[in-house]
């Protein structure tokens, strides 16, 4: 996935500069720096959801598979069932139940019902490494369990339509340690098959779970490459200022 020329806006306030990136496939991308800088922004127009903002707007390209997602031929659902989202709090369909939170997308794209239904389910549940503990359970109430089993349901409403890219916008802030210690390692295992670019305030969750690290200040992309150069060997100044919590 890519970004050429990546502008965005929210009215007249311009949220993202001129951002230019090329995000590695099959590996974990943290987007980091201090609170207002675009990071969620960014996220968002990498699968369409900034266009649903009010007063919001873009201009640049976004390349998935070489093909730019805002062309005008693109239809902008289908482009967020190949980039899914998990967002900050866990956000399970509180009317659903725990199968029907993971069978959502696929209901909405003609998967109805039956055996391929239920093992799409159990495999999503599974590669969120929730199976084990819901598998009994699965009629209840997806709000019935805990915030951190929520967030790994989440993942699993995300797995299920087979993305290509998921998108994860400050996944643990909302968990105790614990849960968000489940989280990062579910994160490292879905490289295997997925994309995953992950927004976090967290610099050491950020050193702990990803392989490439994008700084970003002011709406600008300042610095981007490997986690363990950014980290240890920033080549900005402003970089190695907020590493070091000269400010942020």
């Amino acid at each position: 996935m890519q970004s050429f020329g990546l502008n965005a806006w929210f009215g007249t306030k311009q949220a993202l500069k001129d951002i230019n990136i090329s995000i590695k496939a099959n590996a974990v991308t943290a987007i980091i720096g201090p609170s207002g800088c675009g990071k969620s922004t960014f996220l968002r127009t990498l699968n369409r959801m900034h266009e649903l903002v009010s007063g919001a707007k873009m201009s640049g390209q976004v390349l998935l598979d070489g093909k730019n997602i805002y062309a005008s031929d693109v239809d902008a659902v289908m482009v967020r069932r190949r980039v899914g989202m998990v967002f900050q709090k866990p956000n399970p369909f509180p009317t659903m139940s725990i199968y029907g939170n993971v069978a959502a997308g696929l209901k909405l794209t003609g998967v109805k019902r039956g055996a391929n239904l239920d093992e799409v389910v159990q495999r999503s549940l599974e590669q969120a490494t929730l199976w084990d503990e819901v598998k009994g359970d699965l009629k209840k109430p997806g709000t019935s369990i805990s915030g951190g089993q929520q967030q790994r349901l989440c993942i699993a409403r995300a797995i299920a339509l087979e993305p290509e890219v998921i998108l994860m916008d400050e996944p643990c802030s909302a968990l105790d340690p614990i849960a968000t210690a489940k989280i990062e390692e579910l994160i490292v295992s879905l490289k295997r098959v997925y994309t995953v670019v992950i927004v976090t305030h967290n610099m050491q969750q950020a050193a702990r779970v990803s392989d490439f690290t994008a700084f970003m200040y002011l709406g600008q992309l300042v610095e981007y490459g490997e986690t363990s150069a950014i980290f240890e060997n920033p080549k900005n100044e402003l970089t190695e200022k907020y590493i070091t919590g000269k400010f942020g």
